[in-house]
């Protein structure tokens, strides 16, 4: 539980004169998924899931978390040295304003967005912004920063030249009466520059900052050494290319001039930097998330590849799974599924740490197994795998709950599983006007686990990128969704779940992709789901009676599906046994 690092920590904020600091699990592009030497959360609690917040006092110290890891952040920490706090019932600065009125607490201006440290400066905390990050200072054998090469990412799987989206991004600019715009997403600026990485674990990123400017001229700040030859005849000379140290002076040359800086998603420090150079500030949107997350045809076309290819590896995995039972563990299971995706044509690695949990590790949200926690599949329980790919044509993921016999699950189970199920069919069934955005959305899922009395604490779905992140804003299915309405092209995950603390979770999965709705005589534009997901559903959990004539008609199509395009790419025994879990439902 690292607590030799908090005392370390402790010590070096005495040196500076600070009575507490704020620790988000962020690097300086903010995202989910970081580098080992951006780490500092996991490096001072042993807290290791992707999103949450600590704040350490001379006197105590809280970790904040979301639902996906309460369970996971109280096992790592230990209520001992760590007050847990659930995020969204007990936010950080509120915390904050109710343990620590007037003192000094420090923050690092690269690790959080402008909008969060108003947040806590509104606490009646007084904030000091940090030159350098007190944990640095005494985190011993920290990581080195990344220098893998960029590589380009070719037209057959991007489908717009870079050329293309400068001038469209620059046109957005002018039209704003904007004269640049900061990108710190590495999503965007992969997008923006058609080029992928690997300086971060399961996401393609090659991590650097762009400022953009009205012209369509782009300054690309990123270590030289991660630019070869051909990665820089790529870019093209539209694209300047400097180290990270020359970002001052290029904030500083903007000095009158109105940036767009994403408030919510941008580090402070660039809109503090610019402010004091003379530059006005324009809050707004990261101007490549939308364009980005629209997919045009070819990154369709990519996306129904890849979850073509990926599907094979998920049947005979699911397929092995039938003997199990007995005979395997949480971690030789994701070991296996890992294998059979490194088969498949184009693969490029996992897309996030596949989520392998057994009975009652199915039941955290986010578990990840590791030697540790790695425990056997019994038989007659229930497993959840959750997993995806990243493939060069597209990202893929997918969850799946079985049963692993051999007696028939019990009735209450698969009540649970088939109200999920349900929840399931509702979304990839719905059809919607266009502008709604995705909390109108994110009750249908809920809807029949509702009529029972029960509910989970996560969204309903995300974004995913195009050989990108697997998690991609702007639009989530959640009651805690932005409102940016969902848009033609958006691919999202349609996941809902339950799940019974100490006993067994259940999550089901497919990635839809939004589509124009064609209905006759419609009084405006309607949008519908497509369902990428090619995999069949654990017959045995799901309870008929529960469903519609509607839902079984949905379910006994999709799985038709399945078996006409996936099982062509499988070897006999395989196909045969596709063949059978695809059946129309008795």
């Amino acid at each position: 539980m690292n607590s030799p690092n908090l005392y370390a920590l402790r010590d070096e904020l005495s040196r500076r004169g600070l009575d507490g600091f704020i620790v988000p699990r962020a690097d300086e592009h903010l995202g989910e998924y970081v580098p080992p030497s951006a780490e500092r959360l996991a490096w001072l609690t042993g807290f290791t899931g992707s999103a949450g917040t600590a704040i350490v006092l001379q006197d105590r110290a809280a970790i904040f978390v979301d639902g996906r890891y309460v369970q996971q952040a109280a096992a790592q920490t230990g209520a001992v040295m760590w007050q847990q706090r659930h995020v969204t019932e007990t936010p950080p600065h509120l915390w904050l304003a109710e343990t620590a009125p007037g003192l000094r607490i420090g923050y690092d201006p690269w690790l959080m967005p402008e909008d969060a440290v108003q947040r806590h400066a509104d606490a009646g905390v007084t904030l000091v912004a940090q030159d350098s990050n007190p944990i640095d200072a005494v985190w011993r054998g920290r990581p080195e920063v990344p220098l893998d090469p960029a590589v380009p990412h070719g037209l057959d799987y991007a489908g717009r030249g870079s050329a293309q989206k400068r001038e469209d991004i620059a046109a957005a600019l002018r039209a704003a009466k904007q004269d640049a715009a900061v990108i710190t997403d590495p999503a965007s600026l992969a997008w923006l520059l058609n080029i992928r990485g690997s300086d971060v674990p399961f996401t393609p990123f090659a991590l650097g900052f762009v400022i953009i400017h009205a012209d369509g001229a782009v300054d690309l700040f990123m270590d030289p050494r991660k630019l070869p030859e051909a990665t820089r005849a790529w870019l093209g000379n539209g694209v300047s290319v400097q180290p990270r140290s020359a970002l001052p002076a290029a904030l500083a040359a903007l000095k009158g001039r109105t940036v767009r800086v994403d408030a919510a998603n941008s580090p402070a420090w660039f809109a503090q930097h610019l402010r004091a150079a003379g530059a006005t500030v324009a809050g707004g949107m990261d101007p490549c998330l939308l364009p980005k997350a629209c997919k045009n045809a070819v990154e369709q076309q990519g996306a129904r590849a890849a979850q073509l290819r990926d599907a094979a590896a998920i049947v005979r995995f699911l397929h092995w799974m039938q003997t199990a039972a007995g005979r395997e563990t949480e971690l030789s299971a994701a070991k296996q599924l890992l294998a059979f995706r490194e088969a498949l044509p184009g693969f490029r690695g996992e897309s996030f740490p596949a989520i392998s949990g057994a009975g009652e590790h199915g039941a955290i949200i986010h578990y990840r197994v590791s030697p540790e926690t790695d425990r056997p599949i019994r038989p007659d329980e229930v497993y959840l795998i959750d997993s995806g790919g990243q493939f060069s044509d597209g990202t893929t993921d997918i969850t799946r709950t079985l049963w692993t016999g051999p007696n028939a699950p019990p009735a209450a189970l698969r009540d649970c599983f088939t109200r999920v199920l349900k929840g399931t069919i509702a979304i990839a069934t719905l059809i919607f006007p266009q502008g709604v955005g995705g909390a109108h959305i994110d009750a249908f899922a809920r809807a029949a686990l509702w009529q029972a009395g029960l509910d989970y604490d996560h969204g309903t779905g995300h974004g995913v990128g195009s050989y990108l992140s697997v998690h991609e804003g702007p639009v989530s299915l959640s009651r805690m969704a932005r409102p940016v309405p969902i848009a033609p092209g958006m691919i999202l995950s349609d996941e809902p779940g339950y799940y019974a603390p100490g006993q067994f979770g259940i999550r089901l999965e497919n990635l839809v992709l939004v589509q124009p709705a064609d209905l006759a005589n419609a009084s405006k534009p309607f949008l519908r789901f497509e369902t990428l997901t090619l995999a069949p559903f654990d017959r045995r959990m799901i309870d008929v009676a529960l469903l519609t004539a509607a839902e079984r008609a949905w379910l006994d199509a999709y799985h038709a599906r399945v078996l006409a395009q996936v099982g062509p790419k499988l070897e006999l025994p395989v196909r045969d046994w596709l063949a059978a879990v695809c059946a129309p439902l008795a």
